[in-house]
């Protein structure tokens, strides 16, 4: 009798929130929840959860815009965070203290841009004193855009002397007459460096706490099965998200690679600022190599007197993503990624209208993640099925 009643009161004990964490009980946990995918999606038939869903939304994506200088830093360092956490888990094996060991991810990303930075100033600079002298070759070559040119140089022209001159478009523009273009693009820059002070302020400290964020929320949690879900869907977000960013970032890398080596046996020059530009662009699906393919054209008019030479950077560069883009990377990502291309292009749209370029960067990843976390909630499955391409 006593030797049951202890089984049967160890059957009714709450279960420790850190079993929920290892491995594997997470495994485990996978094959006891394969039941409930057989159940249907549930749609919610209530008037008023749509009306009251509709208003949460929209004031969350208006306090998303309003503070977009506060929590864009905030997503991009938890995005970042899910692409070097492994790196840390692995300096904990070797037993080094996270504290320690979440600055070297950290140091080697500041590298990485700062040599980037250094490397392509020069070549930057130079072109940019290229530009004004090659507008004349580009209208000899294209005389079908010769007015449209014209235009646009006369609309920099008036922009520069509005921002100069007091009193004129002083309701169009947002920025001060009498700081000028210096001013204005010393205020954008200090505002950059903000952006990326605050981003590696938070990306430290989450590297550095771990997972006390999930730990406290599986303490939180009533339900064992509740405390499972939790788990399976940080882990699941944590491993498809840095795979996805592993396995793009490595594709853009090689279409940089092949950019520069293309682009030197043009006879375009400055191989490694055009690598790094394909390379940045093709973060951004679609529209990216579409601006890429763009800049190449307007770059070989500048640099070539003939039409059909000035034809082949941008003809090459197209031809590198589509390969990458067409085949390899959709071969690559097929398993874990199958998001809908209308929904792509709308969450491109709206993410850079909301938070410019870097909204675009970071558009697909959110959007994964969105999918990820309504694939593992049954109340959100219809949700993240819509989603799925």
């Amino acid at each position: 009798m006593d030797t049951s009643s202890k089984q049967s009161d160890r059957q009714n004990l709450p279960p420790d929130p850190d079993s929920c964490l290892s491995e594997q009980n997470t495994e485990s946990c996978e094959t006891a929840d394969e039941v409930s995918d057989t159940e249907e999606m549930p749609l919610p038939s209530d008037p008023q959860t749509f009306f009251l869903g509709g208003i949460f939304v929209l004031c969350v994506f208006a306090a998303l815009y309003v503070t977009s200088s506060i929590i864009f830093p905030v997503v991009l360092a938890l995005v970042l965070s899910l692409l070097l956490q492994p790196a840390v888990n692995l300096l904990c094996r070797v037993h080094l203290p996270r504290a320690i060991g979440a600055f070297f991810p950290i140091l080697i990303v500041i590298g990485v841009l700062i040599g980037l930075v250094a490397a392509l100033s020069v070549p930057a600079a130079s072109w940019a004193k290229k530009l004004p002298e090659g507008i004349p070759r580009l209208t000899a070559n294209l005389v079908i855009l010769k007015g449209p040119i014209q235009a646009l140089q006369m609309a920099i022209q008036q922009a520069e002397q509005a921002t100069q001159a007091p009193g004129q478009f002083g309701s169009f523009m947002s920025v001060r007459p009498d700081i000028g273009l210096t001013g204005m693009l010393f205020a954008g820059a200090r505002a950059v460096l903000d952006g990326l002070f605050t981003t590696v302020l938070v990306l430290y400290f989450l590297l550095a706490s771990g997972d006390i964020f999930l730990r406290r929320i599986v303490e939180i949690l009533p339900k064992f099965g509740d405390k499972r879900q939790a788990v399976n869907i940080a882990q699941q977000i944590q491993e498809d998200t840095s795979s996805y960013l592993l396995t793009i970032t490595a594709m853009n890398t090689l279409v940089g690679v092949a950019t520069a080596i293309a682009m030197y046996f043009c006879g375009l020059g400055e191989p490694l600022l055009w690598g790094t530009t394909a390379f940045l662009l093709n973060y951004i699906p679609i529209l990216g190599p579409l601006f890429g393919t763009c800049i190449f054209f307007l770059v070989g008019m500048l640099s070539f007197d003939s039409l059909w030479w000035a034809l082949l950077p941008p003809t090459l560069y197209f031809c590198i993503h589509l390969i990458e883009g067409e085949t390899v990377t959709p071969m690559l990502l097929a398993r874990r990624f199958t998001l809908n291309p209308v929904l792509v292009i709308l969450s491109l749209v709206f993410w850079f209208w909301m938070w410019g370029v870097p909204g675009a960067v970071l558009s697909v990843p959110m959007l994964a993640i969105l999918k990820i976390v309504c694939d593992r909630l049954h109340a959100l499955k219809a949700l993240g099925h819509f989603l799925e391409g």
